[in-house]
Formats: C-alpha cells, structure tokens, sequence
C-alpha cells in the first residue's frame, strides 16, 4: 500500500461509504447500464483531479471511490460481501493476499485493454486474467538519518543488521496479521531465512527489542522519528517497516523542501510488492468496471501514480518522475516469492509469527 494516508482520511472515507452505497444500486443487475462505477479501495487510493475527470469526460462514467481501511481489511471485507458487493473493481490486493482473494471467488475473468504493455515480471492468473497488475513498490526499512547521525551510529542495511545489539529497542514493525506491510516484512524474513529460519529470526528480533503496532499509518505517523508525523508526535524509534518510495514523500510534502531526503531505505530489507485491481464478482456496472480497468492501465494513470500513490508503474514506457527516481529508487536485489508458495503457506506463517511475537 502507498503512504498517501492523511489524517481527515476516516471521515473522508465515511462519506465515500454513503455515496458508493447510493451509486452501486442504481445499475441493472450485471447489465453495465448504470452512469456511476464504483471503486473499492484501500485508504491509499489517490489520483490526481484531471486525471480521473479526463476518464469521466471521455468514458461517460461517473467514479465513486469506497475506501474500506487496510489493504487487509478491505479485502477481507470484500470477501464476505462478495455476493452483494459494495462495487463494480476492487483495487489494492497485492501478491501477499492475491490467493487468498482468488480462491475464494472475489473477481471475475477480464482481460484488461493494455495488458499487452505490463511488464512480464508483474503478470499474474495469465489464463484467467481474474485481476490486472497495476502498480509495483518495495517493501523497507526506513530509518532517520538525523538519529544515526546525532548518535554515530551507521544505520542498519540488512535483516542481518536488524537483531545486532547496537539497534536494539530501536525498530518498529506492522502487525503481519492486520496490515500489508507488516505480511510483507514476514514474507521478506520467511524468503531471505526459509520456513525453516524465518522463526529463528524473529525469535532474536523480539528480543532485541521489536515493537508492534496494528497498521501503517501508527507505525510510520506515530512511531516512527523520522517522519513528519512521528517528530509533531515526538517519536522516537528511528527504524520503521515502511517502503522504498517513503523517503520523496518526506521531500515532497515538507515545507520548505529539503535538498535531500530525511529519510533511508535499508536496501538489504526490501520485499517487492506487486497491486491488482480485478472486476468483482457480481458487479452490478460490470461495463464500467471494465472501462475502468482498461483506464488504470492508460500511460495517463500510470505516469500519474508515482506522486500520488508512491508506487512505481507496471506499464512498460511509463516515465517516472525525477523526484521519485532520486529520492526513492526500486530496490535492485529485493526478495520475491512466487505467488504459489505464498498461498501455501501464509496462514500458517501468521499463526506462528502471532504465537511467536504477540504472545
């Protein structure tokens, strides 16, 4: 999920839940003949205004956006109102929950206009084309350059570096039960350690002092004393499960701007995370849904997203910019895990890591 995350966000997000229960009934059952689409989301849904008002104005359509919490959260939500859903495309499964969504039926088959341009190592359900890539980032560590700096103390770089005892009581992670970050962590230990060393890890990351909290926005906001957020907090742990892309927003948003970011990314600590958006079972505008769809893969939302979402684009050409690539690169060496293993042994890996570092 990206960090665009502000603080009105839960009282914007109720009245999206209002409007998007008026706008997903006024279609005919599966008929598409309805003029407002609606959108499930995550809270970190964001586009620009003449971005989505050029879709409008070109497809007909009128966007109403549901965000529904966590990307956790919203797929499970999703889930259990898959036969009567809130809206025609959910957005915001990443590869550490897509099997979970899949097999239980959340999308139906569309292969999306464009799908042709997403770069092959983002591609996934080729033969049922149930959801459609379309946005990638990096799962990291951050830390405060200022902390490290002040206490010389050079910051970690690796998994490795994260249970030594000069950076002990010093990291704040996600709940991997709760938050798709903190799964992203787990998943990143259980790739780089193996089933069989991934508890080990954490076994000694909890002793040298792991603190966790349930999502993002607390840990990066609140806790982290790096960020915006977490210096009006007076935060003080300088080590956060966040991703690669959080060090341009501390630019971006800051003002004045600093020359360079406040924040790091421990490259050796990244997960890469792959976005899809599907058309939901049972959509009530399954034609909109499907011009949707085809519009999140245009190069206009694509080259649209860094900014507003900080996530990279997978559409093949999509350029990005220059604050973005500087300030938040892809991580070249981040770990992976196939989709497959992932939903073979996910739940479990949550059961073991809640019994192991909760209790």
């Amino acid at each position: 999920m990206s960090i665009t995350k502000k603080a009105t966000v839960v009282a914007v997000g109720l009245g999206l839940v209002t409007l998007s229960a008026c706008g997903s009934s006024d279609g005919g059952s599966g008929g598409g003949d309805s003029k407002t689409v609606t959108l499930v989301s995550h809270d970190s849904w964001a586009v620009s205004k003449n971005v989505l008002a050029d879709f409008e104005k070109q497809s007909g359509y009128k966007v109403r956006v549901l965000k529904d919490g966590d990307a956790g959260q919203a797929v499970n939500k999703a889930i259990l109102t898959k036969d009567n859903p809130q809206g025609d495309v959910f957005f915001g499964v990443d590869n550490t929950l897509l099997s979970r969504a899949l097999d239980n039926g959340l999308f139906q088959s569309y292969e999306a206009k464009g799908s042709d341009q997403i770069a092959a190592a983002y591609r996934a359900d080729q033969s049922k084309h149930r959801v459609t890539p379309i946005d990638t980032g990096d799962i990291c560590v951050n830390y405060d350059k200022a902390y490290f700096s002040k206490h010389k103390l050079t910051p970690p770089t690796s998994f490795d570096d994260l249970i030594k005892p000069a950076y002990k009581n010093l990291l704040v992670t996600e709940n991997a039960s709760t938050s798709s970050p903190g799964l992203g962590f787990l998943l990143g230990t259980a790739a780089k350690y193996g089933d069989d060393g991934w508890t080990d890890y954490w076994k000694k990351l909890k002793a040298n002092g792991v603190k966790v909290v349930d999502g993002w926005e607390q840990a990066y906001n609140e806790e982290f004393s790096g960020s915006a957020g977490g210096k009006k907090a007076k935060a003080d742990r300088p080590l956060v499960v966040s991703y690669a892309s959080s060090p341009p927003a501390e630019v971006i948003y800051a003002d004045p701007k600093p020359t360079t970011a406040p924040t790091g990314v421990a490259t050796g600590t990244c997960f890469r995370q792959v976005e899809y958006a599907g058309l939901l079972s049972n959509a009530s505008n399954t034609k909109g849904g499907k011009a949707l769809l085809d519009f999140l893969l245009t190069k206009e939302f694509q080259e649209d997203m860094p900014l507003n979402m900080f996530v990279y684009p997978v559409r093949e050409g999509a350029q990005v910019p220059a604050e973005f690539t500087k300030y938040g690169p892809q991580a070249e060496d981040p770990e992976t895990m196939d989709p497959a293993q992932i939903a073979d042994n996910r739940d479990q890996w949550v059961k073991s890591w809640t019994s192991l570092v909760l209790k």
